[in-house]
């Protein structure tokens, strides 16, 4: 007896076109057959098949997530998440809620928006008032900051005197004395005194966070940091136990992170770890086979390592000259990828600033032809981008890795952003256009929870370069992309990005991931693009969410 799926009446999408027929037929978890409805209900191998209509909503392949942090975000959604409160009070409010019914040693969360602050650092004093004298540990939104109270500094030992890791900054006062953000490795400080994580808390964060993404269609992800990092341990252990307990169906991946104090002399034994490492893990069914390399931080609070000092007077960066932080050395860099790209992973950095990519950029050009674009290596983010390094991906075979929710005027960007990288460097921003044009490969990825889950939010920006509802000015227009290149970039791009072959379209054969859309999105106009939702997300010929129909009205 066949396991057969039919959705009919739909708009059937792939690979950057619109197909012939209005149905699929799938038997056993493989795509048998495109075309017409009432043909493929018709067919013998169709018989006692389940039936979707779709609606003339659209049908594509799974979204595939390249960059995300699924256990973090599902983690973080159990606990004190006030990501969904902007401004101030409201955030303060929250947290004042969360710690009345608290009952641990310690207050843990995050999502805070830097923009909510002047300057982007909210103070331990004004934490100090929701949590009263209980330990506070609050991640910013896009985890390279965090919001600690009095307590915390006091448990952690932190004060005038405590030096400035070397990749990162205590946030202080005009006497040197913090004032309750810390910015990037200087999280660690305290991160290092929370609280152990239980296994079952690991297991319900990750659950919850793989939900929440075949919910928005995402069918395939990779785990874009999959080590110790911001509070947060290796997830490698849970994936791996749900993988063989058959609670985790999804096609997922993680990249090993690279910690930054590796150097020279330890190159050869991190990557005999590593090694290690992904075969333990590939043992369990998680294949690790790419290691992440942060090469900077974030412009916002101006650790993104770009070539020419910020526009800030007495801008102290952490690197010493005013032009951000590099994580690691131009020779460590690519030391550490050739050693990782010998032995057959795939390199994937992060960089914001233009520094950071020609870095990224100079250590891929320096591994010998062989080891190169078919190791899938790719840049996330890639945010300030010089022009001249525009071409470089397609030359070299790496992978834009776009976060596209980010390439626009939101308050983040026009408050904290603009202002400190100047006109030059912000007509440089998120060149998804120029990229395409100079026939790079494209794929997308979230980087929740830094950012929504949601692919059809981050494609509405991909394509109007204005934040879903928004009427700001559109940021850099002429970078913006087809909506059919940012859809196709999310699917068949990521999947191809991340080795899963036979996923990413709609082709007989090929595994049956996808999803049914509320609406053609091709239909409408492009400001509606981020009023799409997923109705419907078939997960290797089994429907894995089903939005509820809404009731009839009385």
């Amino acid at each position: 007896m066949t396991d057969a799926l039919l959705i009919r009446d739909g708009v059937l999408w792939s690979d950057g076109a619109r197909l012939d027929g209005d149905a699929v037929l799938v038997v056993d978890g493989r795509i048998r057959a495109l075309g017409d409805g009432d043909a493929l209900a018709a067919r013998d191998d169709a018989a006692g098949a389940e039936v979707v209509d779709a609606a003339g909503g659209l049908v594509h392949p799974g979204f595939a997530d390249a960059h995300v942090h699924t256990a973090m975000g599902g983690l973080e959604s159990l606990g004190l998440d006030v990501s969904g409160a902007h401004g101030a009070e409201a955030c303060l409010a929250r947290v004042a809620a969360y710690a009345a019914v608290h009952d641990g040693a310690w207050i843990v969360g995050g999502g805070w928006h830097m923009a909510d602050y002047d300057g982007g650092t909210p103070t331990a004093a004004a934490l100090d008032a929701a949590t009263g004298d209980v330990p506070a540990f609050l991640v910013n939104a896009d985890h390279h900051g965090a919001w600690v109270n009095t307590a915390a500094l006091r448990a952690a030992g932190i004060d005038a005197f405590t030096p400035d890791p070397e990749d990162g900054r205590i946030e202080r006062d005009a006497d040197g004395r913090p004032t309750g953000t810390l910015h990037e490795g200087a999280m660690a400080l305290v991160s290092a005194h929370l609280p152990a994580r239980t296994e079952d808390e690991l297991r319900a964060g990750l659950a919850v966070g793989a939900d929440a993404l075949l919910r928005a269609g995402v069918t395939a992800w990779q785990e874009a940091i999959v080590g110790d990092y911001g509070g947060h341990v290796d997830s490698s252990g849970t994936y791996g136990s749900l993988i063989e307990d058959g609670a985790l169906a999804a096609r997922v991946s993680g990249a090993l992170w690279i910690p930054r104090d590796v150097t020279l002399a330890t190159v050869p034994t991190l990557v005999a770890d590593l090694v290690r490492r992904r075969d333990r893990n590939a043992a369990r069914g998680f294949d690790t086979s790419t290691v992440k390399i942060m090469v900077d931080g974030v412009a916002e609070n101006r650790t993104a390592a770009l070539a020419e000092p910020y526009l800030v007077d007495g801008c102290d960066c952490g690197a010493g000259d005013g032009r951000g932080i590099a994580y690691f050395g131009r020779d460590v860099l690519c030391a550490v990828a050739a050693a990782a790209a010998a032995e057959g992973f795939a390199l994937h950095f992060h960089a914001i600033g233009d520094r950071a990519v020609t870095d990224a950029l100079d250590a891929v050009a320096a591994l010998p032809e062989e080891l190169r674009g078919r190791r899938r290596h790719h840049i996330a983010h890639v945010q300030v981008v010089d022009p001249a390094d525009v071409p470089r991906f397609a030359a070299l075979g790496v992978t834009v890795n776009m976060q596209a929710l980010w390439a626009c005027n939101d308050p983040q960007m026009t408050e904290l952003t603009l202002p400190v990288l100047g006109e030059r460097r912000a007509a440089w921003q998120y060149p998804f256009g120029s990229f395409l044009r100079a026939g790079a490969e494209l794929a997308m990825g979230s980087d929740w929870p830094v950012s929504t889950y949601d692919p059809w939010q981050a494609i509405h920006v991909a394509a109007t370069r204005r934040a879903p509802g928004s009427d700001a000015d559109p940021l850099l227009p002429d970078e913006s992309l087809p909506l059919a290149v940012a859809l196709r970039a999310y699917t068949a791009g990521s999947h191809r990005l991340l080795g899963l072959e036979g996923s990413g379209v709609l082709e007989v054969g090929a595994r049956a991931d996808l999803c049914v859309a509320s609406r053609d999105p091709f239909a409408g106009k492009p400001g509606e693009i981020g009023e799409t939702r997923t109705i419907v997300t078939v997960l290797g010929g089994r429907i894995v969410h089903r939005e509820a129909a809404e009731p009839a009205p009385a």
